[in-house]
């Protein structure tokens, strides 16, 4: 009863749809109608009777069904009407099954559309890879020294950074901003030209960022409507009245594009020095951090140090430096100097009025950093660029290393200063500046100083990776210029070469054609090609103008000037900012290009290097210069050290000897010979005294301290040169002996050295007291070896005077010539006088001379009196020396009788007390200086020498002068070639990294 009853109310709901439905105008279609519809109004077959229902175990349970489950009993359909059932658990089923499928669809529909909408807005965000170097490098190594999950912990809340959102959104559209200023443009562009924004870069156009992009579009607007005017322009003279009014429309579009470019110029430059700032702050951030000592070197700085080395390694084994660096050549006083300047942002160069001031060529090393500072490669001290002082000091030294620099008697020289320039803002480049060409050589220079500067500037420029920065004067006649000759022929196609026209605030003024400017800087003036073209303003020509008052002087001459205004200049091709900007590109392009192919033939000299010492030294570790040079100092050291090893006893023993040595003549024609001429003892003591107390008080002290002095020499000398069997290395010949002669030349003795020795040998010869036995006789040995040693030397010029005697006449066939005849027959004639009185003085008469002189010329020798006297002192001194050494015999025992004072004795030996005084004082003196040498002198001796040492330490050019051979060249070789090599891969890992 209840399904009937059911069925029928869906059957009334039929009916009320169908009539709305006809009411409408039109049938009710079918397929349209609810599915409980068409079960009752489609036509069916007679029903079957119903079965009952199964019987089951367990009543089925609906989680969609509120109602406990229960049982229907059917009712047995009549076969006169059709049974009504009833459908509502199947209906809502099937609306909670449509239900999913839209869940389920919206989800998958829902997750793909934000997943395009994320994938557009990832394409749309800026590649910030390329800048990646402006993050230190340190930043992406904090991860290894920094708990990042304690850091995050440490961070400000959501509230506190919400305030920092502003100036946030500020510096993305900066970044924003600079990236599509920088940004390429079409393969056609050169690198010199700024490109359009890109279409997804469109979208962020809000605050100062949305209105420089608006500019651009402007700025292309009005460039398309200036080209279609002045193409309607030129059209023809039919339409005259019409083209009266485009041109008019030309000059107002181009007056407008110019302020618009202007105006756009302005902000970029706001934009950069807020970046500029903001980049200043974050290096000054970074000097003061805890990671400072971390802190890998720059890029650019990496690459000057490579250029350093190059520059001081002698290009053998056909290995040249082709690494790029920007070569700036130009006339003399056509603003090289000012365009280098403006490009680093200080006045560094030293200045002059029409002379020439770069005497040599200077490196310039360009590199970011927080503070504007100047520093040279040998040198730790900072300039700050800020302060007028700083300026003014290192322009003086800049000048003052290259008048040092340039030898005498020329006017430029080759030798490179290096200076680094660091600073904020400052593009990362290496320059070289170059003296200036000259055309005529004036007054006070050297005559080939032309041709000097000719072939330093062939030199730089005939690198195949160098790029020129070719400086022209535009104030000047262009039919004047020399150094664009130079360049067509180092670089006759152009691929390496940009033009800079400079002072054309000046030419504007003084030239009457003002497309002639425009000639040039479109290339068709001058017959060289170039890269770029570039016009710039670099001051009013004086000297006192800072860097912001130019730049300024600059930007107001170029909005002002009808060059821009009339579109011979285009804007990319003015200021020194869009100059140093291009030259940057370009030479990082150039190194990219070509570091990798230096770095392979290095690779190859090194190993022919690495070949050839194996070869010629396979025993050998390769020690260069520097190394061997402290392996000579420290042998050196060794040797003078040992000179406090030698014994007392050998010092007193040389010292001894060699005083005696240098004395002994004194000692026996000044003191002894006149002496023993007297006739009683008295007399004898008298004149030794006197003649002993002179010569102790003038030579004897001086004597002796130069005796010590070269017996400290002849020991360190021996020490030095000795051989030290296999150990010993003869190239460190010439440098010990150029150390130990610097060393004794500046080595002086104690001046208060000779006060305290005379004092000391006056006490010593004053005493005659012979306390024993063994004294005595050492006194008599000692004077026996005395005057053996001249009877021996007086007997040889004797013989020299009278020549060979009869025996070796007849046993080597010799013969005596007629002067020695003379001589003999003279010498034989004294010695008859001396045997008639053997007590005979040392001198001749004057009778006993006429007497011998006679007696030879009875025999027919003709004689001088000189002759006579020359002989009669050899003859009279072997006489006397052979008495005095037979005297010696006698005073052997004479001790007892000195005793006694040689009372009631007739022997006398005075002499002997003589020499034993000469002997004790002797023996004093060398014990004295021995002391001073090994307490003093050796230790002084030691610090000379380690002076010295340091001195040619610090001297390149004497220890390429001492230290020599191809030992050391190939060793100096193989190192420079590797500390090349080690620096350009370094290098070259790094230039990986940053890109």
């Amino acid at each position: 009863m209840w399904r009937a009853l059911r069925a029928a109310e869906a059957c009334e709901v039929c009916r009320s749809l169908v009539k709305a439905r006809s009411a409408a105008g039109g049938p009710v279609p079918l397929p349209r109608l609810p599915l409980v519809s068409r079960s009752l109004h489609l036509p069916r077959p007679p029903a079957r009777p119903l079965r009952p229902p199964l019987r089951l175990s367990c009543q089925p349970f609906s989680s969609l069904s509120h109602l406990p489950p229960r049982r229907w009993k059917l009712s047995p359909a009549k076969s006169s009407f059709q049974p009504r059932r009833h459908f509502w658990p199947a209906r809502l089923a099937a609306r909670l099954l449509r239900l999913r499928y839209l869940l389920l669809g919206s989800a998958v529909g829902g997750g793909y559309t934000a997943k395009k909408t994320f994938d557009q807005w990832k394409d749309m965000m800026p590649d910030l890879s390329d800048y990646k170097w402006i993050v230190p490098d340190f930043v992406w190594q904090l991860d290894e020294y920094i708990d990042l999950e304690k850091l995050s912990k440490a961070l400000p809340d959501s509230e506190s950074l919400a305030k920092l959102l502003p100036d946030l959104d500020k510096l993305a559209g900066s970044f924003s901003l600079l990236k599509d200023f920088f940004s390429t443009g079409t393969s056609g562009d050169t690198a010199f030209r700024a490109t359009d924004a890109s279409e997804s870069d469109r979208q962020f156009k809000k605050g100062l960022l949305g209105e420089l992009i608006m500019l651009q579009q402007q700025i292309q607007e009005h460039e398309e409507e200036a080209r279609r005017a002045a193409g309607q322009y030129n059209t023809g003279h039919a339409q005259q009245k019409r083209q009266v009014t485009d041109k008019e429309r030309v000059e107002q579009l181009q007056e407008e594009l110019l302020r618009t470019q202007l105006k756009y110029q302005r902000i970029l430059e706001r934009l950069e020095k807020e970046n500029k700032e903001l980049r200043k702050l974050v290096l000054q951030k970074d000097d003061k951090g805890i990671h400072h000592r971390h802190l890998k070197k720059s890029l650019i700085d990496m690459y000057s140090e490579v250029l350093d080395v190059l520059s001081d390694y002698d290009a053998s084994y056909n290995t040249q430096d082709h690494l790029p660096r920007v070569v700036v050549v130009g006339d003399q006083s056509a603003g090289k100097t000012s365009v280098l300047e403006m490009i680093a942002q200080a006045r560094i160069f030293p200045r002059g009025s029409g002379e020439m001031m770069t005497r040599s060529p200077v490196k310039v090393t360009l590199s970011e950093g927080p503070h504007h500072v100047a520093l040279f490669k040998d040198s730790s001290r900072e300039f700050d660029l800020t302060k007028e002082e700083d300026l003014a000091a290192l322009r003086r030294e800049i000048e003052l290393r290259m008048r040092k620099s340039v030898k005498e008697g020329c006017t430029v020289s080759p030798e490179t200063i290096s200076l680094n320039v660091k600073g904020p803002g400052l593009q990362r480049m290496v320059l070289v500046d170059l003296p200036g060409v000259i055309n005529t050589v004036t007054s006070g220079m050297a005559p080939d100083t032309k041709e000097v500067i000719f072939s330093i500037s062939k030199a730089y420029m005939q690198n195949p990776n160098a790029i020129i920065l070719c400086i022209q004067d535009g104030s000047v006649d262009a039919e004047r210029s020399i150094v664009t000759d130079l360049v067509s022929q180092m670089d006759p196609h152009g691929r390496r070469t940009i033009f800079v026209l400079t002072k054309v605030d000046l030419a504007e003024k003084n030239v009457a054609s003002p497309s002639r400017i425009q000639q040039i800087i479109e290339g068709k003036l001058f017959p060289m090609k170039a890269l770029g073209y570039f016009a710039v303003v670099t001051g009013k020509g004086n000297s006192s103008e800072s860097i912001e008052a130019i730049r300024d002087y600059e930007e107001d001459f170029f909005q002002n000037s009808k060059l821009l205004k009339t579109s011979m200049l285009k804007a990319h091709q003015v200021t020194t900012r869009n100059l140093s900007l291009a030259v940057s590109d370009c030479f990082w392009k150039m190194v990219r290009e070509s570091v990798e192919q230096q770095a392979d033939s290095f690779k190859a000299t090194r190993f022919n290097l690495e070949t050839e010492w194996k070869n010629n030294f396979p025993r050998l570790r390769e020690l260069d210069r520097n190394e061997l040079f402290e392996k000579a100092k420290n042998e050196i050291l060794d040797e003078v050290i040992s000179l406090s090893q030698v014994t007392p006893k050998h010092w007193e023993e040389i010292l001894q000897q060699t005083l005696w040595e240098r004395v002994s003549t004194h000692v026996i024609e000044n003191i002894y010979l006149p002496a023993a001429q007297t006739m009683n003892s008295g007399t004898f003591n008298t004149t030794v005294d006197i003649r002993l107390k002179q010569w102790t008080d003038k030579q004897l002290p001086t004597k002796a301290v130069e005796v010590a002095w070269e017996t400290l020499q002849e020991e360190f000398s021996r020490f030095m040169t000795e051989p030290r069997g296999k150990e010993h290395d003869d190239i460190f010949d010439k440098l010990k002996q150029a150390v130990k002669e610097e060393s004794i030349k500046r080595h002086k003795w104690n001046d208060f050295a000779e006060d305290s020795l005379r004092v000391i040998q006056h006490n010593a010869l004053e005493d005659r007291s012979i306390t024993d036995k063994q004294q005595w006789d050492a006194a008599i040995y000692f004077m026996e070896e005395a005057l053996r040693g001249r009877l021996k030397d007086t007997e040889t010029v004797l013989e020299n005077m009278v020549g060979p005697d009869w025996k070796k006449r007849w046993m080597n066939w010799m013969g005596r010539t007629q002067e020695q005849s003379v001589h003999n027959e003279t010498k034989n004639e004294l010695e008859k006088m001396l045997k008639c009185n053997e007590d005979h003085p040392a001198y001749l008469a004057s009778d006993e001379i006429t007497t011998v002189r006679k007696n030879l010329e009875s025999r027919g020798v003709e004689v001088d009196p000189c002759l006579i006297k020359d002989t009669w002192h050899q003859v009279y001194r072997r006489h006397f020396l052979k008495t005095a050494l037979s005297h010696c015999n006698l005073c052997r025992r004479g001790f007892y009788y000195y005793q006694r004072h040689f009372v009631d004795s007739e022997l006398e030996c005075n002499d002997v007390v003589l020499f034993w005084r000469i002997q004790r004082m002797l023996s004093i003196t060398a014990n004295t200086l021995r002391q001073q040498l090994t307490n003093t002198e050796v230790r002084r001796l030691e610090k000379n020498v380690k002076e010295v040492l340091e001195d040619f330490a610090e001297d390149n050019e004497k220890k390429v002068k001492l230290l020599t051979g191809k030992r050391v060249q190939l060793a100096e070789d193989l190192k420079k070639v590797r500390e090349i090599q080690e620096k350009l891969d370094a290098f070259i890992e790094a230039l990986h990294q940053e890109k």
